[in-house]
């Protein structure tokens, strides 16, 4: 089923993107980005070597031929140093595209949607591919397409949290109103969280610690590949209604 993601023109082979941190080493986030199926690979620019090609980096493991590498600005505290990244990892030859992070408050890690709205007008105005991480605010998502995002990643829960999707009814309002691709982003904890946000109808589903972070992480990067086939696929069947009450499922019309 060609059933693949375009964005901008760009077309995306998996509809899940997997980020690089919290594994024990580079090989083993190469082993599990290549379980996961995912082409496209998130990379934060603060954290991550992919500049100075002298030392230890991750292209080294991570080849940018095979991967859409989608630089981050995870850890940018100001909208300033958000723009500093971004600008950075283009200058680079990284890419044009960008997830877009400006983190509100260190605890929760929540987003300050002020900032996130004025770097998304920023960026796009200066070209980039703009995927901006918020919360699941229906209100904010719509703004974020306004001021020119190409896509809407409202995170699930909070960041690294496992907690999966906490309100699915956002979401849905979110699916609805907002004229963009939808990527569910942050706080997934298992298989069957991504096959959810697939099921709602998301287009795709970023996620990282739920597969670092597990004792196996390729198992984990494997299960969360078959997960968002068996949800997107679920989403294009369309599911019966939900009833109260059992219903018989052989007929029994028309039987003597």
């Amino acid at each position: 089923m060609n059933d693949n993601l375009i964005i901008k023109g760009i077309e995306f082979r998996s509809r899940l993107w997997v980020g690089t941190g919290k594994y024990r080493d580079f090989e083993e986030t190469r082993k599990a980005i290549e379980a996961s199926g995912a082409d496209v690979v998130t990379v934060a620019v603060r954290r991550v070597n992919i500049i100075d090609r002298k030392s230890e980096n991750l292209f080294d493991y991570i080849d940018p031929k095979k991967y859409k590498i989608l630089p981050n600005t995870a850890g940018c505290y100001t909208l300033e140093d958000a723009l500093r990244y971004a600008r950075l990892a283009r200058e680079a030859g990284v890419s044009d595209l960008v997830k877009l992070e400006v983190i509100g408050d260190e605890k929760t890690l929540f987003p300050d949607v002020c900032a996130t709205l004025k770097a998304t007008e920023i960026l796009a105005k200066e070209g980039f591919i703009v995927f901006p991480y918020v919360n699941d605010d229906p209100v904010m998502a719509l703004r974020l397409v306004d001021a020119g995002a190409a896509a809407v990643m409202p995170l699930a829960a909070p960041i690294g949290s496992g907690l999966g999707i906490r309100n699915p009814y956002n979401i849905k309002i979110i699916l609805e109103q907002a004229k963009v691709p939808i990527i569910v982003d942050a706080g997934v904890g298992t298989a069957s969280d991504v096959a959810l946000a697939m099921e709602l109808g998301c287009d795709a589903v970023l996620l990282n610690t739920a597969i670092a972070g597990a004792k196996d992480p390729i198992a984990m990067a494997e299960a969360m590949k078959h997960a968002v086939v068996a949800g997107r696929l679920a989403y294009k069947a369309g599911r019966i209604p939900k009833r109260l009450y059992a219903t018989a499922s052989s007929p029994i019309e028309g039987m003597l």
